[in-house]
């Protein structure tokens, strides 16, 4: 038999080996291969009967890698699909499928030793026998001490007064008392019991849905994807939960994902109570430790449940039954490196090759589910009704020009009508969400006296440099590099330098100043460093000891706070100037999203959206009319022929020569004039809207269309297989989400 094999080194290529007789080799084994006068590790992707090449030649696997875990086999297909769909190397991909802290085989499960009597008989005859020997007195108590204590850890029995470290050595040596070693529980949940939670009678809308989801796991549905479309605080979650627990009666498993690693620890304590600690999270936070502990779990069947961001949805299930998505919008759920994979689409992708079912949930959902729930390719799900009939927000469009002048010295940042929004809730000990999707203190830093503004040297965009007071330095938020904020003008030594913009620091700030006995507390990525920083704040919140909440969007999605009455947005138009086609999608979901946080207990709850132009998309947000907004955006799409009426993929050409980028950008343009039909629209290369990053200049072309399967294999091969000139790199994105 022949395995063909995918070796640790990136040549998007598979080769082949004999399998020698005797040993356990299947697809998905990882094993070591000669290579050249090396041996390499890699993964059998295949068996197969004949290769191509002369059997003769072919060399034998040198064995089964022991230091690595093997790929089930059912990601390995879906390993294959993300590596051709996704342009990428079929290295990159099989990578993507195991945490790194797995796949090095560095880390190993950690074990305990147990001890125990090794025969009860021979251990009682050995105290018979030496009951009046003084030198062995000690030994009879540890042995009488195992006995009667039963099989434990060391640790267990020197506490106890009868104990000697040498009396039980000597036993061990003896063979009187026996050792096993077991995998150590490795559960980060272990310890900490849940309030048990019972699941809630479905509203008419949750009981459709579950009906839906039955058809679905009995195979008798037209599709195995269900869009679940339901508005904020209609009981998504619920529906999840109880989908997830017909699952698991059924002996199968379940993914769950979410957007924002900030929603993880929120979801985790609603999913133990209903299910214990049968579940694991996965998330980017967790320590390479608790990343190899939790796959391991999973991977041992220990728990039938998976929870966390984009890369759960990997997790090793072999009997999966559900994979859920909430807030299926979500641009979080699109990884920025190779492979640059939807993880909504390969979601749905890996329901079809494991025969499981899928749900998309969310309030907003994406142009292109809707089109595929449209097209009869997703099942649709429409949930209107908010939990026990709660009204939906009210919600104010505040217009900042008609707002009467500033006071010198006075911040305006927050409208009155704001203010005193906020000044009732603090009286009625009510809480407040105030919501700027920017980080920092400040966005740029310029001198009134000689025009000087600090711009990184690396980077082409005007005012990229975010200011930090607490850490008194300016960041740029594109490469990332960092320098010390300058007291004075970099150019004309001038004090007078200005911070222009707002960021949640600043906001902080002034709501300190405007409210000064309020409890306030802010998240965002500066502060949230790890998810012990996400749990505090969130718990403080929920506990009702902030009265105010400031943050950028991983407060805006999917938290439950039912005092929080009032949520305020400040530039609520701030995401519309962005030069990308899906710019109002992504303002009107951010809108309604935050918009939810409000009137979730028993009072009502408002919003505040404040902005300093008219526009389209703030008005339907303001009445949660995304059906009107939907209609309105797909008219422009279609009218463009953007997604989800194409398909779009973006190349992207980067060097530090920006000629050599540019020629070979237009060369590679060339290529694919070829494969052009009357379906497709190719946008030639040019400088790309932020045309340079960490001193990489960047050129971007679009190929638009239907019927891409052909010139995207051939992009696939231009971009793994064709070496391009000295420092350039060529990056394919397939489905891009933006194109900045």
């Amino acid at each position: 038999m022949i395995a063909k094999v995918l070796t640790d080194i990136s040549l998007d290529r598979e080769f082949d080996y004999l399998i020698p007789a005797g040993g356990d080799y299947r697809v998905g084994s990882a094993v070591k291969v000669p290579f050249g006068r090396s041996v390499r590790s890699g993964y059998i992707v295949s068996i197969c009967k004949n290769s191509s090449y002369d059997h003769a030649k072919l060399r034998e696997i040198s064995g089964i890698d022991t230091s690595r875990a093997a790929i089930p086999e059912n990601l390995i297909a879906l390993g294959k699909w993300i590596s051709e769909y996704y342009c990428a190397s079929q290295e990159h991909a099989m990578r993507t499928l195991l945490p790194a802290a797995v796949r090095s085989g560095k880390l190993k499960e950690r074990t305990c030793k147990l001890y125990s009597a090794a025969d009860r008989s021979a251990a009682e005859k050995y105290i018979i026998e030496h009951s009046r020997d003084a030198r062995l007195a000690k030994r009879i108590k540890v042995l009488q001490l195992v006995m009667r204590k039963g099989e434990a850890v060391k640790a267990e029995y020197s506490g106890d007064i009868d104990f000697s470290a040498g009396a039980f050595d000597a036993l061990v040596k003896e063979g009187l008392i026996s050792c096993r070693e077991q995998p150590l529980n490795s559960d980060m949940l272990a310890g900490v019991e849940p309030v048990p939670d019972a699941p809630l009678k479905p509203t008419v809308d949750q009981q459709k849905a579950l009906t839906m989801v039955d058809d679905m796991l009995a195979g008798t549905a037209s599709s195995h994807v269900l869009l679940l479309y339901g508005t904020t605080n209609s009981g998504k979650t619920e529906v999840y939960l109880q989908a997830i627990a017909k699952t698991i009666a059924l002996g199968k498993s379940a993914i769950v994902l979410v957007p924002e690693i900030s929603l993880t620890p929120q979801t985790v304590r609603r999913f133990r109570a209903r299910f214990g600690n049968n579940l694991s999270v996965l998330h980017s936070r967790l320590t390479d430790r608790e990343r190899f502990d939790e796959w391991n779990r999973i991977n041992a069947g220990k728990v039938q449940i998976a929870i966390g961001a984009r890369s759960a949805l990997f997790a090793p299930f072999r009997d999966l039954g559900l994979i859920v998505v909430d807030e299926e919008h979500d641009s979080s759920y699109k990884q920025s490196e190779s492979p640059r994979y939807l993880a909504r689409d390969v979601a749905v992708m890996r329901g079809k090759l494991d025969n499981a079912s899928v749900i998309l949930g969310s309030a907003t959902p994406s142009a292109e589910s809707l089109y595929n729930a449209a097209a009869g390719k997703f099942l649709l799900c429409r949930m209107a009704a908010q939990v026990a009939d709660k009204p939906a927000p009210l919600i104010r469009i505040i217009d900042r020009r008609l707002d009467p002048p500033p006071e010198p010295g006075v911040s305006n940042l927050l409208s009155p009508f704001l203010i005193n929004a906020v000044h009732e809730r603090i009286e009625r000990a009510e809480q407040t969400i105030l919501f700027l999707n920017r980080r920092g203190y400040a966005r740029a830093l310029c001198c009134p006296q000689c025009g000087y503004e600090a711009r990184c040297p690396e980077c082409s965009v005007n005012y990229n440099y975010t200011y930090s007071r607490s850490r008194e330095v300016l960041s740029c938020h594109l490469c990332g590099n960092i320098i010390p904020a300058p007291a004075n003008c970099p150019q004309c030594g001038s004090p007078e330098i200005r911070y222009l913009g707002s960021g949640t620091e600043k906001l902080e700030s002034i709501v300190h100043g405007i409210f000064p006995d309020a409890r306030i507390g802010r998240m965002d990525s500066d502060l949230m460093r790890s998810s012990t920083d996400y749990e505090v704040v969130l718990d403080k919140f929920s506990r009702g000891k902030l009265d105010i909440l400031v943050g950028t969007q991983m407060i805006a999605k999917g938290l439950h706070f039912p005092g929080v009455t009032l949520v305020g947005v400040i530039n609520a138009d701030q995401g519309l100037s962005m030069p990308d086609f899906r710019a109002q999608e992504r303002t009107f979901q951010m809108l309604t999203q935050v918009a939810g946080r409000a009137g979730r207990g028993e009072r009502r709850g408002e919003v505040i959206f404040q902005t300093s132009k008219d526009s389209e998309v703030l008005q339907f947000a303001s009445t949660l009319d995304f059906d009107g907004f939907a209609k309105f955006d797909a008219e422009f799409r279609e009218m463009l022929n953007y997604p989800p009426y194409s398909r779009l993929i973006a190349i992207i050409f980067k060097g530090e020569n920006e000629k050599t980028v540019a020629d070979y950008a237009a060369a590679f343009a060339a290529e694919l004039e070829v494969y052009k039909h009357d379906r497709i629209r190719i946008t030639p290369p040019a400088p790309a809207p932020i045309e340079k990053i960490r001193n990489q200049y960047r050129y971007l072309m679009t190929v638009r269309g239907n019927g891409l399967k052909t010139i995207r294999e051939a992009i696939r091969i231009l971009a793994l297989h064709r070496i391009p000139p000295a420092g350039v790199s060529v990056a394919v994105d397939v489905d891009a989400q933006d194109l900045m």
